[in-house]
Formats: C-alpha cells, structure tokens, sequence
C-alpha cells in the first residue's frame, strides 16, 4: 500500500496548473461564498455568538484548511454540527472557554495527523455517526423555533440545554408574533421550492433578500439581528488566549470532543468529495490542515470549523477542483466582511430560523436512522437511540462518551458469543472427511486423552470460558486445538496459565495444536512456551494427536 505523504494537496496540484483551471476555480470559489454567506451568519448565531464570527471562521479557518490541506475540493467554515457544543461552551465559559477548547482541539488534530492516526476515524460506529447527527438536527431546529415563531422571553429566563429550551417555548408560547411566522413560513418555501426552478443562484440568497423586503418594504413588524446584535464589518483582530491552567483542565473535555467531531466530519466530507471527482485525499495532512485552521479560526475571533459536505459539493459541481477554489472562497468572504456587513443588520431572524430549519433537515439522516432502527442488530440499535437521546436532553459530550462506551462493551459482548471453547464429537456428519483433512471423524483417540476446540477470539470479555474444560481420573494428556482462535489477550492468557497449573497438579499434560501467530507471539513473551515446553506445541492436530497417544499411565 502506497505511503501517505504528509504533504500539502495544493503544492501537488499546483505543478499542473493551467489559467483556464484557475479562472474555473475563480468562478467556483465566488459562487461557494455566496452560498456560504447566510449559512456563516446563520450557524454562528445558532452558535451564540455574533454574525460575524461565523464568517471570521470561513475567512480564517477557510482560507488556512485549504492551503494545508490533503483533499483537492475541500471547503471549510463553521457547520451545523458544531452550533450546539459551541453554544453550550460560550454559554457556560465564555468565549474564553470557547477559544482554550478549540485551540486544544488544534493540537489535538495535529497530533493525530502527525502520528498518522487518519485512518482510526473510521473505529467511530456509523451508528454513533448517525445518531449524533440526528440528534444535533433536532437541537438546531428546537433552538430556532423560537425566532421563527418570535416569541419574547422574560428577562432571566435561561436556555442553555435543550430541555430548557423546550420548557421556555411551552411556557411563552402565547406571545407568538405571527408576523413573524409569515416571514419565516414564506422565507422557508423558497428554500424548498427555489432550487426545483432555479439551480444557479442559492435559495438562501433569495430567502434573505425576500424576507429583507418583508421587514422593510412591506413593514412587518419583525425583529432583525441588528435589533437584536451588535454589527461589526471591519477585518478579524488577533485575539490572545486567556491562559491558566484551571482554563485548560475545564477545557479539556470539550477540546477532545471538538477535535474528534472535527475530525468525522471531514475526513467524512473528504471522502465523499473523492468519490465525486474520482480522487484520493491525503487523510493525515487534512487532519493537520483542520488543527491549524481551527486554531487560526479563534485567534482571530471565530469559532470551530471543518469541512463541509454541502459547500464542497457546491465547489465540486461548480467546477473547482484544486484547493484555490477554496482560498477564493475565503477572500471574497473577507471582501464582503469589509464592504457589506452592515447590511447583515436588515436580516430578519425568521428568515435565520428558516435557513437552520433547512440545515437540521438535510442533516438529520432520518432515512438512515430508520433503516438503522429496522435492519440492524439489537445491541447497534441500542447505541443509535442512545447517542439519539443523550445528545438531545444532554449534550454531544455526554453522547460520543457513552455512546462509545456502549458500543465497546457490547461489541465485547458479541465477541464473546461467538467465542466457544468446545469437546470433541467423535462422529460428525456435517463434515465430510474427503474433503476436510481437519475432520474429526473416524480419528481414534485413546481413552486417557482429551480434546477441546477452542473458536473466536480470546480476550477478557469471555476468558472464563475456559472454565468449561474439564478432566477425568484417567485423563493423562489434554489437547487443546487453537486453529480458530485469531487473537490472545493478557487476561486470556492468565486463564491458560491458570488451565497449565492445575494440569500439572493432576499430573496431565497440556498440548496445543496450530496456535496461530499472535497468541503464539503473546505467549512467547509471557514465558508460557518455555513452561509448557516447546515440544508440547504441534503445528497439526493430527500431530498433537500423535504425540498424546505416547503418554502412558506413568506419565507425571
């Protein structure tokens, strides 16, 4: 297999490059922003920050993730799959807390990509994936109902978690603003019904300047983000991190779960936009390029970000197909932050709510989860609906930790269903002995001999099985057949120590037959080959066979 280099895609591309290239990479990245203008602003207020940060994050972020990089395509900026932990963390430590944990996240994600640990994302259950997913979906359109509907909350009133939120909703939910829902209804039915007419220009495009005219042509009486935000157009100032080591310790914890979820999102982006345009990313290299750019993103007053699926595959689609695409995106960001953010100030927040409805619907994956919830095993269910749940009423935190948890232990539990420690049958009619030298049938095995076969795995998880084997009085050799037995781990290993022990009391001797390489590996540097003896290990059932039926009764 062809070795990663841990090397820029754009100085690999740019050897290549052609002008007609570059202006279609141009076209592309010009379009990208377009797009990802009211998405910038609309996730970083679902995020509970200011409308600019958001595009602080795809200017900064952006711009750094695809120069780095490992993937040709690649567009990166705040997504919806950040808004709730990155509310939860601003609500609860500020944005001081906010930058520790996301320049934490950075590190990590260098870390990862240096070691080359890209490929250990894909040990993250797609049923944790799909679970979380949903869940945030659900956390993103719960937090918008409120500005959609324009209900007023009284002072106080704190809507940090979910569940707070939804308690807030019921018990405002008569001051409802139903101008504000025809804003948000109308804004909402362009979203949806635009792109079946027209493709070139985005809905979200249209859907703000529509509802615009709602508030100020036509005078609804609706409240927009410069009522309710202070707008700042000017270009992202350094922002120094605030450091202790109190601020670290209570970061941390967040810090790793950015990291992780910065990481399955797009190296998952990657991946896709590889089968787009028939392509390879360099996993590693990306992993780095999403460290730096995070840590670049709140140095510079952003918030997290990683690669998004949906403005990448506006890029693919459009025509680019080298990271300048995305570096265009970035400056003609940086361009409109400059010459018209105020104008951000006259968008209506039913028309934001609208555009986060869309996101946490072509989010959700609910086809999936159903199919999940219909076609696969109980024990994946379970984690599916408990990530579901726990990111929900809890937080993503909570979620990927348990969830993880959960899915270890009852993968270990499934491991240890299939493993089997097993007698011998003498007779077997499902096997035919022409056609399997291994068979057991018509092999003859003198009384004072025992054999056991020993299937699947051996791990901690179900060491104790060997506690089936047992001996007679007459027992003087027990043979233990290891064929199917891919792996050894220390606790197994202590169970067969254990096995040898009370063989040598009773004066049987243990011998085992085709022990494959790694537990032959671990019980050579545990010292239990040299206690056995090497002469007691066969590479063929038939030897070890063979070498019992020459212990007689004075054998000790």
């Amino acid at each position: 297999m062809k070795k990663e280099k841990l090397k820029p895609m754009l100085f690999s591309v740019i050897k290549k490059y052609s002008a007609k290239q570059f202006t279609t990479d141009v076209i592309s990245g010009i379009i990208v922003a377009i797009i990802a203008l009211p998405l910038s602003i609309a996730l970083a207020l679902a995020s509970g920050v200011g409308p600019e940060e958001g595009l602080y994050t795809a200017i900064v972020a952006g711009f750094i993730i695809s120069f780095l990089g490992g993937s040709r395509v690649q567009i990166a900026g705040p997504t919806a799959a950040f808004a709730t932990i990155v509310a939860g963390i601003v609500a609860k430590n500020g944005y001081d807390g906010l930058m520790m944990a996301t320049i934490i996240a950075g590190i990590i994600l260098i870390l990862m990509g240096l070691f080359k640990l890209g490929s250990l994302i894909k040990f993250i259950p797609y049923t944790i994936t799909t679970g979380f997913t949903a869940g945030i979906a659900v956390t993103i359109l719960i937090g918008q109902i409120k500005d959609f509907l324009g209900l007023t909350y009284p002072k106080g009133t704190v809507t940090i978690e979910t569940v707070e939120k939804v308690e807030a909703i019921a018990a405002n939910i008569g001051t409802i603003n139903f101008q504000a829902v025809i804003v948000g209804v109308v804004c909402l039915l362009i979203l949806v019904i635009w792109p079946r007419f027209f493709k070139k220009i985005p809905a979200s495009l249209i859907a703000v300047i529509v509802g615009i005219l709602m508030v100020k042509v036509v005078g609804l009486k609706v409240n927009t983000i410069g009522d309710l935000y202070q707008i700042n157009g000017g270009l992202p100032k350094f922002h120094a991190p605030n450091f202790s080591w109190s601020l670290v310790r209570a970061s941390f914890s967040n810090g790793f779960t950015i990291a992780i979820l910065a990481a399955i999102e797009s190296l998952l982006s990657a991946v896709v936009a590889d089968g787009m345009i028939g392509s390879k990313h360099r996993s590693n290299m990306e992993l780095i390029a999403q460290g730096a750019g995070n840590i670049g993103s709140v140095l510079f007053g952003g918030i997290p970000a990683t690669g998004a699926i949906a403005r990448t595959a506006a890029n693919i689609k459009n025509g680019g197909r080298t990271p300048i695409a995305g570096m265009v995106h970035s400056v003609v960001l940086l361009l409109v932050l400059v010459v018209l953010m105020p104008y951000a100030a006259l968008i209506p927040m039913p028309t934001i709510a609208a555009i986060l409805f869309q996101v946490a619907y072509n989010m959700c994956q609910w086809r999936p989860f159903l199919k999940l919830c219909k076609t696969a095993p109980k024990s994946d269910i379970i984690v599916l609906v408990m990530t579901f749940v726990l990111t929900v009423v809890f937080d993503l935190v909570v979620a990927i930790e348990v969830g993880m948890i959960a899915a270890c232990l009852l993968f270990m539990k499934r491991m240890s269903e299939e493993s089997s420690v097993r007698g011998w049958t003498y007779v077997d009619p499902d096997i035919d002995p022409e056609n399997d030298p291994d068979s057991i049938e018509l092999r003859v095995i003198p009384k004072h001999v025992r054999v056991y076969e020993i299937s699947g795995p051996m791990f901690f998880g179900d060491a104790d099985a060997l506690a089936n084997i047992t001996t007679k009085d007459f027992t003087k050799c027990l043979v233990i057949r290891m064929r199917s037995v891919p792996a050894l781990d220390a606790t197994a290993m202590r169970s067969l120590e254990m096995l040898y022990e009370d063989c040598r009391k009773k004066g049987v001797r243990l011998i085992f037959s085709h022990v494959n390489e790694q537990p032959m590996r671990t019980m050579e540097k545990d010292g239990f080959i040299d206690r056995v003896g090497k002469e007691n290990f066969c590479p063929h059932i038939d030897d070890a066979l063979e070498l019992a039926a020459k212990v007689n009764a004075d054998f000790t």
